[in-house]
């Protein structure tokens, strides 16, 4: 991985998981310094997260992460259960056992990190839950458009992450498991679907408020 590779990777990452809540200032120099990198990576690193919206470029040449409203956070929510409900039907022909069996996996790792109370760690593991079902479609194209939506509510599902306990009643990844061991493609949408609008989707717009308002 180049150094240009690994500046963007660890900050898209590290926005995907809520470590930069909305509105917060981003600086090159206090990025090269926490990355213990040049200027020139993290310069291109920003970049491309701007211009994928993961960042904003403001007028006065500040990078900032995007701040969000109740509208826009049910906006993301909603193209994000139309796409990954898409992605998850096309995907269920070509998943095989063993790769269920590793979706399994990551499922019991979103579990055991929620009851360690490592935030970071089940926002990881539930992505690779995620992105192990989509991408066993060798011609899916959604991929790209999910993370955007991703990186996009990062800021705030970090956050919320914080009130997992009130989000996740139901599991709803063991009943899309159940779902593609049956290969039943109206199923597993069905169990995303649900994840998705139970999750962070289920928050009303005092909830929402809320959250918005710890994030400054």
């Amino acid at each position: 991985m180049t150094t240009h590779d690994y500046a963007f990777e660890r900050l898209r990452q590290a926005i995907m998981v809520g470590a930069f809540r909305p509105g917060t200032s981003i600086t090159i120099r206090g990025l090269a310094e926490a990355l213990e990198s040049s200027p020139t990576p993290v310069r291109e690193a920003l970049r491309r997260l701007t211009s994928i919206g993961a960042l904003q470029l403001l007028e006065n040449r500040r990078i900032v992460v995007p701040k969000i409203t109740p509208s826009r956070f049910e906006e993301l929510v909603s193209l994000r259960i139309a796409i990954e409900c898409h992605a998850a039907r096309r995907a269920v022909a070509h998943l095989s056992d063993r790769q269920i069996d590793r979706i399994v996996a990551m499922d019991e790792a979103i579990a055991a990190a929620i009851s360690a109370g490592a935030k970071a760690e089940a926002l990881i593991a539930n992505q690779k839950f995620h992105r192990q079902i989509y991408l066993a479609n060798p011609d899916q194209v959604a991929m790209p458009l999910i993370e955007s939506l991703w990186l996009q509510l990062g800021p705030i599902l970090g956050i919320a992450m914080e009130h997992v306990t009130e989000l996740y009643i139901v599991d709803r990844h063991r009943e899309a498991i159940e779902a593609l061991r049956r290969r039943d493609e109206n199923a597993v949408a069905e169990a995303i679907d649900a994840d998705i609008r139970e999750g962070i989707g289920g928050l009303d717009r005092q909830a929402i408020g809320k959250l918005l308002a710890l994030a400054g």
